[in-house]
């Protein structure tokens, strides 16, 4: 059994990073840095304050964040291996709104990315399920609702182009009962 500070600690790490790739760098005078986010700071009573310092250090030791004075400034980034990882964290985080009213457009995303890289096809096609698409084919998946920004952001991440990976937008399908149906439109 994990020790709940440590606990506390990572999801604090996972925090900062998440932040940092955001913000890209803190600047700050000493202690906690301002430019955190009001609620997040708010959020963290004096026993926890001491949890949220140390994971700074925590990422720090692990290569992640990298710490630098210049005069009475501190300041912190992420380092190339923190921003891999901050964005493994919003790939992880990442969920498609679904809007209260249909706006009666299907999404159909077309992928083709070669057996080379059947990693990355299998965590594109991973994330697809867990964003509700539903399968037409292997490599054609559809969903109702926008999601333009969020394919975006996984194809940027992936690193593959719009080639491998296009969105389509379309107003009729074939069968489009079954998929109303599939969807509860």
């Amino acid at each position: 059994m994990r020790k709940i500070t440590k606990i506390k600690i990572k999801y604090y790490s996972k925090e900062i990073l998440k932040y940092l790739l955001l913000a890209g760098e803190i600047y700050t005078a000493s202690g906690l840095p301002r430019s955190f986010p009001r609620n997040l700071i708010k959020s963290i009573s004096k026993f926890k304050k001491e949890k949220f310092m140390n994971s700074f250090h925590y990422l720090k030791k692990r290569g992640l964040i990298e710490i630098k004075r210049e005069g009475h400034d501190v300041i912190i980034r992420l380092t190339k291996e923190g921003k891999k990882r901050a964005g493994k964290y919003q790939i992880d985080d990442l969920e498609i709104e679904k809007p209260k009213k249909w706006d009666k457009k299907w999404r159909v995303v077309i992928f083709d990315i070669p057996n080379t890289s059947r990693i990355i096809r299998d965590i594109f096609r991973r994330k697809l399920k867990e964003f509700g698409f539903y399968p037409l084919q292997q490599s054609v998946w559809i969903l109702p609702h926008p999601c333009q920004e969020e394919i975006e952001l996984l194809r940027e991440f992936l690193g593959v182009n719009k080639k491998q990976i296009q969105v389509l937008e379309v107003t009729k399908l074939e069968n489009e009962y079954f998929f109303k149906k599939n969807f509860k439109l």
